[in-house]
């Protein structure tokens, strides 16, 4: 049954856009790379790894494979598989993102004889979660229209209402208000010091 209000479905979409502009910011900036000030370069690139860290990993992740994929599975056995593949997903993604944090590191502290290695598993991090998000939009929310009834959409609706990513939307241009001070803390840090055209740091 469709839901009429599709709360459920915004916030999932609207958290993915928030993502993709994060991950999109980050694969600029390795493709822009240190440039002359190396300093502020990695400190944008930590703090950008410590948002998909702390708010996909940690607070959208976890509703999804708690409550949604679960009651999907239940109305249609079918999505098993796909929603098998999407928990394993989730379950290896922040040790995938400690990983990179590490080989970030590595390459600030090592040398440039770590940079191939990290610049390779962001790419190659881009490349998966591009595909991760359009399996659950393309794949397993329609499959939950089709099948939820509406006490379904209820209890998600007040499940995903709560769930906020009060950094991304920011950066996908959403409205500041309200934003908890240590976001907009990190927010105002990441567009201080990245360079044009995703923020307003010496180019």
């Amino acid at each position: 049954m469709k839901n009429p209000n599709n709360l459920t479905r915004r916030v999932i979409r609207d958290e993915h856009a928030s993502l993709a502009a994060m991950l999109q910011s980050l694969s600029m900036m390795v493709r822009m790379g240190p440039g002359a000030d190396r300093q502020a370069y990695f400190e944008v690139v930590r703090a950008m790894l410590f948002y998909i860290d702390e708010i996909p990993e940690k607070q959208h992740h976890p509703i999804e494979s708690s409550l949604l994929f679960p009651r999907v599975v239940a109305k249609s056995p079918a999505m098993a598989e796909v929603v098998g593949r999407l928990d394993r997903e989730h379950a290896r993604g922040e040790e995938t993102v400690r990983r990179l944090q590490h080989e970030l590191l590595a390459w600030e502290l090592l040398g440039d004889t770590r940079r191939e290695t990290f610049e390779t598993s962001v790419r190659n991090y881009l490349r998966f979660y591009e595909e991760h998000m359009r399996l659950e939009e393309d794949v397993v929310l329609p499959e939950a229209e089709r099948c939820f009834t509406e006490a379904d959409w209820a209890e998600m609706d007040a499940a995903f209402e709560q769930n906020h990513d009060p950094l991304g939307r920011l950066l996908a241009g959403a409205d500041v208000s309200g934003l908890d001070p240590i976001y907009q803390a990190l927010f105002s840090r990441i567009v201080r010091l990245a360079p044009p055209p995703i923020g307003l740091g010496a180019g």
